[in-house]
């Protein structure tokens, strides 16, 4: 499993464009980490590495649950912090996103890990301190390991 030491939020963005950049189509994007560890500012500067027009308008879905914005690739951004069980999000029809040809970025995927595609990239965000992260990087099928790779 990689690793990747991020020295602040700059590193943190560099990271994010790195791997937005390199995102294709129906690629699933894992994140998992404490709250305050950085999931949404990490899905901010991968939508930048996408293309989006306005990263800016990239905030947090916990309480809609789902975002969508426009970019090279459709990006899904979802957030399943404040679902109970994984079956709820099944029910959000998070296969069909999946399935299509955007780019799906789930928050708290640890919650809902049996409903993700097998086939996946999975982040997980260890705090250091109050600027530094690692990321553990995980990948789960041919793709996803070459993007790994790319990234450290």
């Amino acid at each position: 499993m990689p690793t990747v030491e991020i020295a602040d939020l700059a590193a943190t963005e560099a990271f994010g464009k790195k791997l937005g950049d390199r995102l294709f189509p129906g690629a699933v994007v894992a994140l998992v980490g404490p709250l305050g560890a950085g999931k949404t500012h990490l899905v901010r500067a991968i939508a930048e590495g996408l293309g989006v027009a306005n990263p800016a308008a990239v905030t947090s879905p916990t309480f809609v649950l789902i975002q969508e914005y426009s970019a090279r690739l459709p990006i899904y951004h979802f957030d399943a912090y404040r679902l109970r069980r994984p079956r709820d999000f099944a029910e959000l029809g998070a296969s069909e996103y999946f399935d299509g040809n955007g780019v799906c970025l789930v928050e708290w995927a640890d919650k809902v890990e049996t409903t993700l595609p097998e086939e996946h990239l999975r982040i997980a965000i260890e705090v250091m301190d109050e600027n530094r992260r690692r990321f553990d990087i995980s990948a789960a099928g041919q793709r996803y390991e070459e993007l790994s790779r790319q990234l450290v």
